[in-house]
């Protein structure tokens, strides 16, 4: 008997004892964090604790330059991305005017007080082509994106690199109706 009781047969028989399953502390991870609250009603609710979040992801955020655009609109896309805020201040196409006149793609300030109406006046009076895309992320750097709105004075922006820029950057084009992309060659 003396034999079996050897300090390797100890220690083996002492590890199955205490530790019957090893695999089994490998399953159980730490408990999701709620937090515990009580509503409006004296019910106690809890809701699990959001510990990472994820951001909308930008699927097209990245344009290049097109060869065939008047190199002034970059410039000016350059000067609007300077000037513009954090915050809309409801002041779209007065940024986007004085940025192509301080670039040198208009001689003078478009006279059109509302937004919507800056394709009809980029066109008619500055030269402006309407070009063949539908979707703003296509737009090449530096042309002039108008859009509509029933009662309101609609949007304009110009394209970036990065995305767009009117009175303040974004990254994402406004969700209003596209009447067009317009730019000089």
């Amino acid at each position: 008997m003396r034999k079996l009781l050897t300090p390797a047969f100890v220690i083996l028989l002492g590890s199955a004892v205490f530790c019957p399953r090893p695999a089994m502390a490998l399953r159980f991870s730490a408990p999701t964090p709620t937090f515990n609250y009580t509503d409006a009603s004296g019910k106690k609710q809890s809701v699990e604790v959001v510990d990472k979040y994820y951001p909308k992801k930008i699927v097209q955020p990245i344009t290049k330059a097109d060869a065939q655009i008047d190199p002034k609109l970059r410039r000016a896309a350059t000067i609007a991305e300077e000037r513009a805020r954090a915050h809309s201040l409801s002041k779209c196409w007065r940024f986007v005017k004085e940025a192509l006149v301080a670039a040198g793609v208009v001689k003078s300030r478009p006279q059109t007080t509302l937004a919507k109406q800056a394709a009809q006046e980029l066109v008619n009076s500055y030269g402006f082509k309407k070009l063949p895309v539908s979707n703003p992320y296509e737009a090449p750097v530096g042309s002039v994106l108008v859009y509509g709105a029933k009662r309101a004075a609609g949007h304009v922006e110009i394209r970036t690199e990065t995305g767009f820029v009117s009175d303040f950057h974004s990254k994402t084009p406004s969700r209003r109706p596209l009447i067009g992309v317009f730019a000089k060659s």
